[in-house]
């Protein structure tokens, strides 16, 4: 089994409490919060094709402050 590798301030523990957040929510509040994302001040959200995510992942990795 391979090991898993979280990003800094994550572990196992707090995406298990992620997953049962997004676990409980009814279809609604998910709405709701998919919805409230568009609107997050300094985010952005781009459409990509699927075969570009490998490589935005790892810009973005050696992008990422840290």
């Amino acid at each position: 089994m391979k090991e898993q590798k979280f990003p800094p301030g994550w572990d196992s523990a707090r995406v298990q409490k992620l997953i049962a957040h997004y676990d409980s929510l009814d279809e609604e509040s998910q709405m709701a919060e998919d919805e409230a994302a568009w609107e997050m001040p300094g985010q952005t959200a781009v459409v990509v094709p699927v075969e570009f995510l490998p490589t935005i992942r790892e810009m973005l990795a050696h992008k990422a402050p840290g």
